[in-house]
């Protein structure tokens, strides 16, 4: 056991050490670490790999799923309208994004809420000309310190009030009792979050990439009939200052309105001339509320979600060439519809059926996903290059798309159906209702955050059966004495470490019986105790290792262990300073 107990603690340093130190990947050091453990026997294969089959990991991989199918459809368009205005403001796009998320993971699972606002963050910050480094660390925190507020709002609070019940006489905590300090915690963490966010947090990943890309296309959208944008400003809209692209005119009654004023109102049939590069444009067509104006796309024989965005260069032999796009049929000719024009870096005015195309064009053009196969050896092109993600957006399932959405949610929090059902149940309804193609679905399942997850519960396993958890929390209890408040501190602080380097509800479960026996011995009530054990591994922000939604934006962001550090270590000092100042008064 002794051997086990060494082997264990060596293998968590190691990662520890490899997380901060070097740049190896965390799904590499976890899984090297579980196979060392599991060759040396200190946890058997059943034990280590049972991570693998865990609720928790599966409940994930299907939110990454139903995550997809509510980016797929722009179902979160209507939450991004509303909270994520256009700001040039770092706190004030921070605050509006924390609000709705810290609201929402009070009484939602925070792990669905991470997955589904993830790809509405990083569109935004896009929008916005911000590093999505800067914005999605303080998500999964928002929605950590969410959590803490209500019994429901992470599994970590469910697993210790179950604890509590099962080994003490207590009727268990309150729906609402944990807010007595949860609600200190969550507003103390966003004040930090918004005040210290911009000196510690890196911009990770490059900021938005400006107007030079020599493939400058002219794009033309269509205010639609009831779609949400007529009748709203241009700046409302967030039509106006685009990353990338700009407007350069509306069309409307066969009358040109050059020099849009950000005040102007749309009206529906209005014609929006756009110019901007590739990956705007492509942006543009997520937009619910506008179309294409050509109205060709709708022509398309394959459904919505089985298209492709793809770029094409014409060559001098094609056929199309010197001819208007109207004149080409186009459509019929190659199954495609032309959506934008580039020309030697500069824009092509005139609607797009008017252009006459010439060799060289680069040319944008929606299609099935079969495009590529059938002409990438044509005569017609020079190149043929698909657009990878960069489906056109499936607004008519958005309505389905929130509908199981909210089926999920409700049958998981009021207790009819387990997480892990109602999630997959969701993830396949997701892909049966159209909403996302089954390829879509594989494609957005995170595998790197996965096995991470899967293996950080193998390594709690080692922990708990060597006894290397237990060595922990005794020899913080020897260090604190007999008095209350040191015995309080010291089992928080425990289980803070022990969150940072396994799992928070690992961390929970091996510290409970330790701090729960330390408590009752200098007359700490149980409540006190549990309470503390659930702060101290919900609250966990110093790592990217201890609580899942910090994993979820590990990769996303970019971000470095030494960020999480950086940034989420003096929070999980703020959170435990409030918390044990107020547990004692109210417990």
């Amino acid at each position: 056991m002794i051997f086990d107990t060494l082997i264990t603690l060596g293998m968590v340093a190691a990662v520890t050490a490899g997380l901060v130190f070097t740049r190896v990947g965390p799904d590499i050091l976890l899984l090297g670490a579980l196979s060392v453990l599991l060759a040396l026997g200190v946890v058997t294969p059943s034990e280590g790999l049972s991570g693998f089959s865990n609720e928790g990991m599966l409940a994930i991989a299907a939110f990454y799923v139903i995550s997809a199918g509510l980016r797929e459809t722009g179902a979160l368009s209507a939450v991004v309208d509303r909270f994520f205005k256009q700001t040039g403001s770092l706190r004030v796009a921070k605050f509006r994004m924390m609000l709705p998320v810290l609201v929402m993971s009070a009484f939602v699972n925070n792990t669905p809420v991470v997955a589904a606002f993830i790809p509405a963050v990083r569109d935004w910050a896009r929008k916005v000309g911000l590093s999505p480094s800067a914005l999605l660390m303080p998500l999964s925190f928002a929605a950590i310190l969410g959590g803490l507020c209500t019994i429901v709002g992470t599994s970590t609070n469910l697993v210790v009030n179950g604890l509590l019940i099962a080994e003490t006489s207590s009727s268990g905590l309150g729906f609402f009792e944990l807010a007595a300090v949860g609600l200190p915690c969550a507003l103390a963490g966003m004040i930090y979050i918004l005040v210290a966010g911009p000196r510690l947090l890196p911009d990770r990943i490059p900021a938005v990439e400006q107007l030079t890309d020599p493939r400058e296309y002219t794009v033309e959208m269509s205010v639609d009939e009831g779609g949400g944008l007529a009748g709203r400003r241009i700046s409302e809209a967030g039509l106006r200052n685009l990353p990338g692209l700009y407007l350069v005119e509306i069309e409307r009654r066969g009358h040109i309105l050059a020099a849009v004023s950000p005040e102007e109102r749309l009206e529906a049939g209005d014609r929006l001339v756009f110019a901007g590069i590739t990956e705007s444009v492509i942006d543009l067509q997520r937009i619910r509320g506008l179309t294409p104006a050509a109205g060709q796309t709708f022509k398309l024989d394959a459904p919505k979600d089985e298209r492709r965005f793809y770029e094409t260069v014409l060559a001098a032999s094609s056929p199309v060439a010197r001819k208007t796009v109207r004149e080409s049929r186009f459509r019929t000719r190659y199954g495609a519809v032309v959506i934008a024009v580039a020309r030697d870096g500069h824009r092509v005015s005139g609607k797009i059926g008017d252009i006459r195309l010439v060799p060289g064009d680069t040319l944008l053009l929606e299609s099935g996903t079969h495009f590529s196969e059938r002409f990438r050896h044509s005569r017609d092109f020079l190149l043929v290059r698909p657009i990878h993600d960069a489906t056109p957006v499936r607004s008519d399932r958005a309505p389905v798309a929130w509908a199981i959405l909210a089926g999920v949610v409700l049958s998981a929090s009021s207790g009819l159906l387990p997480l892990v059902i109602a999630a997959l149940l969701g993830a396949g309804a997701m892909i049966a209702t159209r909403c996302l193609s089954a390829s879509a679905a594989r494609a957005s399942i995170d595998l790197q955050v996965l096995i991470v997850i899967a293996a950080a519960f193998g390594l709690g396993q080692a922990m708990q059966l060597s006894g290397a958890g237990t060595l922990v929390g005794q020899a913080a209890m020897a260090v604190a004495g007999d008095h209350p408040m040191a015995v309080l501190s010291a089992v928080y602080v425990a289980t803070a470490v022990l969150t940072a380097v396994v799992t928070n509800n690992a961390a929970a479960v091996l510290m409970f019986p330790v701090g729960l026996s330390a408590a009752t011995e200098v007359g700490l009530s149980a409540e006190a105790t549990a309470v503390a054990i659930a702060l101290a591994a919900s609250a966990s922000f110093a790592t990217p290792v201890g609580y899942q939604t910090n994993l979820m934006v590990y990769g996303p962001g970019g971000y470095r262990f030494t960020d999480y550090l950086r940034f989420g270590l003096p929070l999980t000092g703020i959170v435990g300073v409030i918390g044990l100042l107020i547990i004692p008064r109210v417990w």
